[in-house]
């Protein structure tokens, strides 16, 4: 038996963990920059405000239905999803982190010896005790049929308390022409259009779709799927696997045209990534830049390049990656235009520990040593050593005008309460 476990309007929960005034009242958190809306209240999406929406075209009706704006605190967000996923982790020995908010659990052999259902409802007290946050709990044999559960859950709280158990056939085939086309797991945008096309559409006409058509042209991925909603445990739990490429992309707080303004940010996003490569140990052997104009500014020129570099041999060098990202930048960058975002991708990982010696041209020996030194000065004192390029006032600039405090990982954010 398969749990998903989903917090419930995570985002909006977690700025009313520490602001219980916002209980009950619409909310809606903004994406980096303030740009648009990425998360909402169930209070909110009663107004109307969709997923994605400008935050400038929506500013008259945020003000006029009293909506609480915030800036995302990812900070905050982070903390509390690690706090959440610790607890649910000792619930069962087998789980997997699905996002953010959300986390699949599986109980073999546990409903010989336990109740689920009452399992779940202790989930949900926990939870709400210990960290504050509303969750709902979906159980049944299979990982897709767990996502339908849950959303069954979420949906009717009144009548499930936060918890649904699909465990027998007449409850999977209720649900399953329940759950709209769209709303199963795994089905994009792409195959909703072509299931609809063959009037397909809920997840039991789904179902009954002869296997050759699934898999020729959802492919074997879309085969597995309908498995799991039939019941037959098809898409197994993931194992935690290194990652093929790190990216540190970020939008800036205004745009910029001039190549001293993009060569600090190139700079800084290449000493992140080299940080996060050397604490998993890693190399990287090829360097991607990009640059993107404002897209919604019709009136200046548009520019989008992007450019991939080979590094001599693999590397974690902070000194080394940000040589040669300055170097993609100055290939791609267009003087005049104006660009709003920019980006830094590493790929090409291989284990640090496994590097083939050259007798020429190989990696620096200082180097390695000064990235050792530097990387535990910084663990100690706070990332307080930063490289020549970079800006020694700011991490990341970026707009954020109605951001929380971060009560849970900053002292001067501390919740203070006065008697």
């Amino acid at each position: 038996m398969y749990a998903l476990v989903d917090c419930n309007n995570f985002y909006a929960s977690c700025e009313r963990v520490f602001n219980p005034k916002l209980n009950g009242k619409p909310i809606v958190v903004l994406s980096n920059n303030d740009g648009c809306v990425i998360a909402r209240s169930n209070e909110a999406k009663a107004f109307g405000i969709p997923m994605g929406a400008p935050a400038f075209e929506y500013k008259k009706q945020f003000e006029e239905n009293n909506i609480h704006v915030f800036s995302s605190n990812y900070e905050l967000y982070g903390d509390l999803s690690n706090r959440v996923m610790k607890i649910l982790s000792t619930y069962s020995p087998v789980s997997e982190v699905y996002s953010i908010d959300e986390c699949f659990l599986k109980f073999d052999g546990f409903d010989t010896y336990f109740d689920l259902q009452n399992l779940g409802t202790d989930m949900i007290i926990k939870m709400q005790k210990w960290v504050g946050i509303p969750i709902s709990v979906g159980f049944a044999r299979s990982k897709a049929l767990a996502k339908v559960a849950n959303k069954i859950a979420k949906k009717f709280p009144e009548r499930t308390n936060g918890v649904y158990m699909i465990d027998t056939d007449e409850k999977r085939i209720k649900a399953l022409k329940w759950t709209k086309i769209e709303d199963v797991w795994g089905v994009g945008r792409q195959h909703t259009k072509r299931l609809k096309a063959i009037n397909v559409h809920n997840a039991y006409q789904f179902t009954q779709l002869p296997d050759d058509w699934i898999k020729h042209n959802m492919t074997i991925q879309g085969l597995r799927l309908k498995k799991d909603l039939l019941g037959i445990e098809s898409i197994q739990m993931e194992e935690v696997q290194d990652k093929k490429n790190i990216a540190c992309t970020r939008s800036f707080e205004k745009m910029y045209n001039d190549l001293d303004n993009l060569s600090e940010r190139v700079s800084t996003f290449s000493s992140n990534l080299g940080e996060k490569l050397r604490k998993q140990h890693s190399h990287c052997n090829l360097i991607s830049v990009f640059l993107l104009s404002n897209y919604f500014r019709k009136d200046l020129e548009q520019h989008r390049a992007f450019l991939t570099i080979k590094t001599d041999f693999p590397t974690n060098s902070t000194l080394e990656l940000n040589r040669i990202a300055q170097k993609a930048l100055k290939m791609i960058y267009k003087e005049g235009v104006y660009y709003k975002k920019a980006g830094v991708i590493v790929s090409g990982i291989t284990p640090a520990n496994n590097v083939q010696l050259k007798f020429f041209g190989g990696e620096n020996p200082k180097h390695i040593a000064l990235m050792n030194a530097i990387d535990k000065t910084n663990k100690k004192v706070g990332g307080k050593i930063k490289f020549g390029q970079n800006d020694l006032g700011r991490k990341w600039k970026m707009k954020q005008e109605k951001l929380s405090p971060c009560y849970t990982t900053r002292f001067s954010d501390i919740f203070t309460i006065k008697l």
